[in-house]
């Protein structure tokens, strides 16, 4: 049986795309040579290795079983590359970051803006996603995380703690009931996460202060933060956040505080390349003290 690397590759594609047209975006190739493409993998193969149906393309038992050994392979031809490739100096190539979006718009810009300045062949891209990411699927090289993952062979290194407290507009402030005890939340609207949308427990944060219904909500920080700009009510924000929003004030500071930690999630097998390494340690770092920078400007 003689599988063709290319074919691998674009086979590997469609199953992260989930189409063949996501796939042939991906790659850069056109839908037809993809579809094509597939068709003489799975002639080679003697098997359908896609099972199609409205949601796209899923691997079917033979395709699940080509995706394990196929993802080993990419893994080893990617570790070949960047030994022959002598990353000793400067950084250069493509690196994908998936992280949720509060860290995504409040910490990364900084961060990988600072290393690509050093760095000028250097690709940095954010995935921000309010969801975990799956890197045996190679969503991204390396993904943040607010917890640490229950399974896989990921290696996982903690960043640091944050901290996160009750804010409001001060326009909503001023025109509002006061809020002088947590009791006092039950007359105000609460913004915060969809429930059934909360894809980490971390991020329940309003069940944590006891707050019984969400008038506004959303999947994304980004949102919710824009919400509590525009005066809709009271809700939980990253201390980090809060100096890219002066119309925000804390509310009940001294009496509720949370605190979450970020992880730097990747894949163990990356550990043998320096170049992500060197990365992953610039990224950790770079997070670290800009957590550090910006919460120390609310103390």
């Amino acid at each position: 049986m003689d599988i063709n690397w290319d074919d691998l590759r674009i086979f590997l594609a469609v199953t992260r795309a989930e189409s063949i047209t996501g796939a042939g975006r991906l790659l850069k190739l056109d839908p037809a040579t993809v579809g094509r493409r597939i068709g003489r993998l799975e002639e080679v193969m003697g098997t359908a290795l896609f099972v199609k149906s409205s949601q796209g393309y899923s691997p079917s038992d033979a395709g699940q079983r080509l995706l394990e050994r196929g993802q080993r392979i990419e893994q080893e031809v990617f570790l070949a590359k960047e030994e022959l490739g002598g990353h000793a100096g400067k950084l250069s190539g493509q690196v994908r970051i998936g992280a949720p979006d509060g860290s995504a718009n409040y910490l990364l810009p900084q961060v990988c803006a600072a290393i690509v300045e050093q760095n000028p062949e250097l690709e940095l891209q954010i995935v921000a996603l309010p969801r975990v990411f799956n890197l045996s699927r190679r969503e991204a090289d390396m993904a943040i995380a607010l917890s640490q993952p229950a399974s896989g062979r990921l290696n996982v290194q903690k960043i640091t703690d944050f901290r996160l407290h009750l804010a409001a507009s001060k326009a909503y402030l001023v025109k509002e009931s006061e809020i002088n005890t947590i009791s006092d939340l039950s007359a105000h609207r609460v913004v915060g996460y969809i429930p059934d949308m909360i894809f980490d427990k971390e991020l329940d944060y309003l069940a944590e202060i006891g707050a019984e219904q969400v008038n506004l909500a959303s999947n994304s920080v980004s949102v919710q933060i824009n919400l509590l700009r525009q005066g809709a009510g009271v809700g939980i924000i990253h201390d980090f956040a809060m100096p890219f929003c002066p119309e925000l004030q804390l509310v009940l500071p001294d009496q509720i505080q949370l605190q979450r930690s970020f992880y730097l999630i990747r894949h163990v097998a990356d550990n043998k390349v320096d170049r992500l390494n060197r990365i992953a340690e610039l990224i950790t770092t770079g997070i670290r003290q800009e957590v550090a920078r910006l919460e120390a400007t609310l103390d």
